[in-house]
């Protein structure tokens, strides 16, 4: 009898004894390789000597010091690794305990900083249809996941919706990559000039849409576009690297590939690597001079920020991706998987599209490729495929609702960045078992 509240009330899941490297170990001895890094979580994998030490000894020095009273020392050294290695004018960095938390701080402090300007007036935010930016209340509504926000709806702020940079999809017959990327970004300026250019305060999105469509990074010249545009209606341009950054994508920020930097973004899983609960906001210099040189408070806070313990895991994971070379690594083995699942799932008839940056790879999956037509979502595709996937023993992240938050089926990988080459083979071959068992037969 457990009495621990499981996220499905019907399952039966194995208990995990063990980490080592790019496996987890059951009770019973099992092995699954740990294809989607949990949640995009395990970028180091699960035994890294480095972090176990830096979270030890930082136990036996301070376990927790509330941030009402004290710094500490952990914390301070992150801050100014992040601050040394961000894009823009990234200047603050505000800690947290996961990625939820990290957007609600950042929709909040959006609205802070125009109310310490004296524009009270701003208030609407603005955020991407099939979009994932947590669980909470404030972070729900800013997601664009229909199937997520449903129940909770009556409970939910008001948050518009545009369409997202999804490429396989939505670009048009003959339109080019980049003229289909300023299309869809120009929806953001057509509804900041419907709500009111002065009442819209930020506008919210991934840079690679992670969990909800599957690894969809923009087209080139998509969010230089939208940059453009929030900086000529004052709109506030926050990024959610939850997911997709701290060197998933290959760059330590996933912003970098796009060349572009915001001004609020948003780092949990990475960062931790799961060796301890922490997520990030940070801000640029000008927001956070706005809200010193105003009432000087933000007014916002929970009891574990700035944890001791977590910021030194933190620390010694950040240092780890940039010591060891582990970024450069995400991308050379991001290229090397990409390969593999081109040449394996590439020709495959029901394989729609393969694409992602880095170690963040997504894999659709279609009735037909020609129409491009998804699967009834009745069959329950990809509940199916992660089953088989577990008893082949892979870990990976399949979901539905790709499309619209019913339709559409997709395959998340997001493996430790110290996979080999001949784990990506093992990858490719338990995936294909899985997807060649649950795809309708006949």
């Amino acid at each position: 009898m457990s009495y621990v509240f499981p996220r499905h009330t019907k399952a039966d899941l194995p208990t995990a004894v063990a980490g080592e490297g790019c496996y987890l170990i059951d009770a019973a001895g099992k092995r699954y390789f740990d294809g989607s890094g949990g949640a995009a979580v395990s970028c180091l994998g699960h035994s890294d000597a480095d972090v176990i030490r830096a979270v030890q000894e930082q136990v036996g020095k301070l376990a927790f010091a509330h941030t009402g009273f004290m710094t500490s020392g952990p914390a301070e050294a992150l801050a100014d690794l992040l601050v040394s290695h961000a894009p823009g004018e990234l200047d603050r960095v505000y800690f947290v305990s996961g990625g939820s938390e990290a957007t609600e701080a950042a929709i909040k402090l959006a609205r802070q900083y125009h109310l310490e300007r004296g524009e009270p007036q701003r208030r609407h935010l603005i955020a991407r249809r099939q979009s994932y930016h947590g669980n909470t209340l404030g972070a729900l509504a800013a997601g664009g996941n229909e199937w997520r926000r449903q129940q909770f709806d009556p409970l939910l702020i008001g948050v518009s919706h545009i369409a997202p940079c999804y490429e396989y999809v939505d670009r048009a017959e003959g339109e080019s990559s980049y003229d289909y990327g300023q299309r869809a970004a120009d929806e953001l300026e057509t509804e900041i000039l419907r709500l009111g250019p002065e009442t819209v305060m930020a506008f919210m999105a991934e840079p690679v849409v992670g969990a909800t469509s599957g690894a969809v990074p923009a087209v080139a010249g998509y969010f230089k576009r939208i940059r453009e545009i929030c900086d000529k209606y004052g709109v506030l341009l926050i990024l959610d690297e939850v997911m997709c950054g701290m060197g998933r994508t290959g760059h330590l920020f996933a912003c970098e590939a796009d060349g572009v930097a915001p001004d609020i973004l948003c780092i949990a899983k990475g960062l931790g690597a799961g060796y301890q609960p922490i997520g990030a906001m940070l801000c640029t210099k000008a927001i956070y001079q706005a809200i010193e040189q105003g009432s000087g408070f933000f007014q916002h806070g929970h009891t574990y920020i700035g944890h001791p313990v977590a910021t030194a895991a933190g620390l010694a994971v950040v240092s780890a991706l940039l010591e060891r070379g582990l970024v450069q690594r995400s991308a050379d083995m991001g290229d090397t998987l990409q390969a593999a699942l081109v040449e394996r799932f590439g020709a495959h008839p029901h394989v729609g599209d393969i694409r992602g940056r880095g170690l963040f790879r997504g894999v659709e999956l279609v009735e037909d490729r020609e129409t491009k037509a998804p699967f009834d979502p009745s069959l329950g595709l990809a509940a199916k495929i992660k089953k088989a996937a577990f008893q082949a023993g892979l870990i990976c992240y399949p979901m539905s609702g790709t499309r619209d938050g019913r339709n559409g089926d997709h395959i998340l990988l997001a493996p430790p960045f110290i996979i080999t080459e001949e784990q990506i083979t093992e990858v490719v071959d338990k995936l294909e078992t899985a997807i060649t068992e649950s795809l309708p037969k006949g």
